[in-house]
């Protein structure tokens, strides 16, 4: 049901895929699975290439398949992560508050990703996250990261996987985001194709 208590329309389910990248060890992982699973675990593996988590939710009455791909932040893995950047409709990028070099890590994170989305867009739906804000050996200041993401125009969030502080708000921002953008692009492609070209005009009817 949607806020009105109406009932949602099946039909108009979007699927959409979204990718979370960002430096070894900043909670990628742990992150998905606070806002999926709503369950932290302390000793994830790393992960090698990519696995797929699915969440399903409704926003503004329109429900939504978030297929979410969750990212090895190795450097090692780097060129086989931006394979799996195409087809893309959101993105977040995380990074650790308890570490600085992490958060420098970020402009090339997001550069390389918006290389490799094509068409390139500035504006592309996208989230940054800064995890761990329940440690207190904070090295990344609030005030440093919002002007990184106030210049980049991004929208930022202070979060935390093993406290679930701010999760769900980011993924969801970011969801609105993803769904606008393609709600765009389809009533776009739409208006395109219904256009008539001069061999288009109606016949006119025999009397």
């Amino acid at each position: 049901l949607d806020p009105q208590g109406l009932p949602m329309d099946a039909s108009k389910k979007v699927d959409l895929k979204i990718i979370i990248i960002g430096a070894l060890g900043v909670g990628k992982t742990s992150l998905l699975h606070q806002y999926v699973h709503k369950r932290f675990y302390e000793d994830y593996r790393t992960t090698l290439g990519a696995s797929i988590l699915t969440k399903v939710l409704a926003v503004d009455s329109t429900p939504l398949k978030l297929q979410i791909w969750d990212t090895g932040g190795q450097e090692r893995f780097r060129s086989m992560v931006s394979t799996f950047y195409k087809g893309s409709d959101g993105c977040v990028l995380a990074f650790d508050v308890t570490d600085r070099e992490s958060f420098e890590a970020l402009d090339n994170w997001r550069d390389d990703f918006l290389d490799k989305v094509i068409p390139r867009e500035q504006d592309f739906p996208m989230v940054v996250l800064g995890n761990k804000i329940d440690l207190s050996d904070r090295q990344v200041p609030k005030e440093t990261a919002s002007a990184w993401c106030k210049e980049k125009d991004i929208p930022y969030f202070e979060v935390s996987a093993k406290n679930d502080i701010n999760v769900a708000e980011a993924f969801e921002t970011l969801a609105k985001q993803a769904l606008t953008t393609y709600k765009g692009i389809f009533e776009s492609y739409l208006t395109d194709s219904i256009k008539l070209t001069p061999n288009d005009k109606p016949k006119q009817r025999c009397c």
